[in-house]
Formats: structure tokens, sequence, C-alpha cells
């Protein structure tokens, strides 16, 4: 199971808003900011953030983050 947040940084380059301006108006550190970039493999982060966001960039979970089926685990217990 994982999580892709891609949708999320469509949005902001739609709203022309930056990490660091979310990061700011949404008051979350740029660590927590950096645990959505694909670089720390999309980690999860909690509802509360999620929320902020949507708040801030007025739209709902699924406009931001997006489950990612993970088929290797599901065809391993079978």
């Amino acid at each position: 199971m994982s999580v892709s947040y891609n949708k999320l940084w469509k949005l902001m380059i739609d709203k022309k808003i930056n990490k660091s301006q979310l990061c700011k108006k949404i008051k979350i550190s740029s660590s927590t900011m950096a645990k959505m970039t694909r670089m720390r493999k999309d980690q999860d982060v909690s509802l509360a953030v999620l929320g902020r966001i949507c708040d801030c960039l007025e739209c709902d979970f699924g406009d931001v983050v997006e489950y990612i089926h993970d088929n290797e685990s599901s065809k391993d217990n079978k």
C-alpha cells in the first residue's frame, strides 16, 4: 500500500503556490512537507495535515492524494 501526492503538486501549480508558501499558510514544518515528496517515497502524513491543505487550497482529499494499490503484495499472498 502506498500513496501519491502528484495531484497535490499539480494543484499547487494551478493555484500558483509553492511548497514554502503552503507550509507557512497551513503552519506545517518543511520536514512534514518533505514526507510528501517523491524523494521520501510519498510517506504518509496525518489527516489533520491533509485537511489543512484542503482548506487552504479549497479542495477535497481526493484532489491532493491518491491511494496506490500494491499489486505485488496481493500476488504474493495468493
